[in-house]
């Protein structure tokens, strides 16, 4: 099975355990069989591998988030990486492009779209596998999947099949309605529209060459941020006659906000936390190091991070989107294919940033034109190398950059260090990387 997995948004709806590069798919807090927990694009990627292990998974994002692919899914994962934001069509051009041009995919094989942050259980990931098994061996051009919906809900439009066979022809597309027309589209047997459908990599190949000028995945690549934005229904699947549904009735969820996220929560609190026995239908994840006390509440989400606090009662939370566009915070937390930071402390002319560096792992060979930075190692075993210069580096160790000087550092064991930069002029883009000579 080819999968492409659609990796986008800001989450800004799961604020303050998402940000700009930290987009909900990343949040831990789903329990593993092992006890530990995974986010949503780590359990995704294990049901996959469960179903068909030999799957060939690609995630199509954007740059900011491949540090934090790699950081939960590891080093080998295939992604196609969107320069910028052009919608559906491009990115589902451009994975497809990437499958066929740089890991060699056929044109006559089968490729499965769905969205990285579904919550399902493995007999979605089964349909999948089906899916693109009508693409591959059937005669329509596009193969949806439509999810049998349980309430009349006005977040997903919906598709209307022709019959009520597991495969059917589609009739028509409807967008999202209201409550009452929803009713009247499923009474008439119409199913959610998930996102989700297989073809065979040709036919998408093809309409991306009609569509866009372009040679090769290279040069497609090379000229993204030309393309018009377009979505992939409305370049694509609208204009398509010869095109099949598929039903899947199994459990399907969209978790886009507190209140549905917390409907999957296996727990009613993660973290440091303390709820009395008169709390109802509350749930709290606190990612700080200080006890969170909740006492009396009733059908309330409490979240606490190093981007900020949220208490919400859980149908208010569905309106948060405005409020927290308004707030200009810097980013406190991320992780990166290295580890993660977390930031401490922020004054005019210094930040303090506690670095995690995972085992076997380095940062970038970097220097800093407008900042000084002091770090100081508080577990762990690594080096450091500073203008080429590589020593052996442990608890209690202290480490000077001056501005303008070439630094990394390499974890042998896991690695802890607090940084401190300083500079009148502290930017995340105050950096110049340089390729390592070993």
């Amino acid at each position: 099975m080819n999968i492409v997995l659609l990796s986008g948004g800001s989450g800004k709806r799961l604020w303050p355990l998402s940000n700009d590069i930290r987009s909900k798919q990343f949040i831990k807090i789903f329990k593993t069989p092992e006890g530990d927990y995974e986010s949503m694009v780590q359990r995704v990627y294990r049901q996959i591998r469960k179903i068909d292990g030999n799957a060939t998974v690609t995630i199509a994002t954007s740059k900011t988030q491949v540090s934090a692919i790699h950081n939960q899914l590891g080093e080998h994962v295939g992604i196609s990486v969107e320069p910028c934001r052009r919608d559906t069509f491009p990115a589902i051009a451009l994975a497809t492009a990437y499958l066929h041009d740089v890991q060699g995919v056929r044109e006559e094989e089968a490729v499965v779209v769905c969205p990285v942050d579904p919550y399902v259980n493995e007999d979605y990931f089964a349909a999948l596998k089906e899916l693109g098994q009508l693409a591959e061996k059937g005669n329509a051009n596009l193969v949806l999947m439509g999810v049998e919906p349980t309430y009349p809900s006005e977040k997903y439009g919906y598709i209307i099949p022709t019959d009520k066979e597991q495969v059917s022809r589609v009739s028509t597309f409807k967008e999202k309605p209201d409550v009452k027309t929803a009713e009247e589209y499923i009474r008439c047997g119409a199913l959610w529209n998930g996102g989700v459908f297989a073809y065979k990599l040709k036919y998408v190949l093809d309409k991306a060459h009609e569509l866009l000028d372009f040679t090769d995945y290279q040069d497609l690549f090379g000229k993204y941020d030309t393309l018009e934005k377009i979505s992939f229904d409305y370049a694509v699947v609208e204009k398509e006659e010869n095109i099949e549904v598929m039903r899947f009735a199994g459990e399907w969820k969209d978790l886009g906000t507190w209140n549905t996220l917390t409907e999957a929560m296996e727990e009613a609190s993660i973290g440091k936390t303390i709820l009395n026995d008169q709390c109802e239908n509350v749930h709290v994840i606190n990612e700080l190091d200080v006890p969170v006390l909740c006492m009396g509440l009733k059908d309330v989400v409490v979240s606490a991070s190093p981007e900020g606090i949220l208490v919400s009662d859980k149908e208010q939370s569905s309106y948060i989107k405005p409020y927290v566009d308004e707030i200009d915070q810097q980013i406190m937390f991320a992780e990166k294919s290295w580890g993660s930071f977390r930031v401490l402390d922020v004054e005019d002319e210094s930040m303090t940033i506690k670095v995690t560096l995972n085992a076997g792992h380095q940062m970038n060979y970097h220097s800093h034109e407008r900042r000084d930075e002091v770090w100081t190692v508080i577990s762990g075993k690594g080096r450091s190398i500073v203008d080429g210069m590589e020593q052996p580096v442990q608890e209690g160790d202290v480490v000077t950059m001056q501005a303008g000087c070439r630094h990394t550092l390499i974890a042998d064991t896991e690695l802890k260090v607090i940084e401190v930069q300083l500079g009148k002029e502290i930017s995340v883009h105050d950096k110049k990387k340089y390729e390592l000579e070993q």
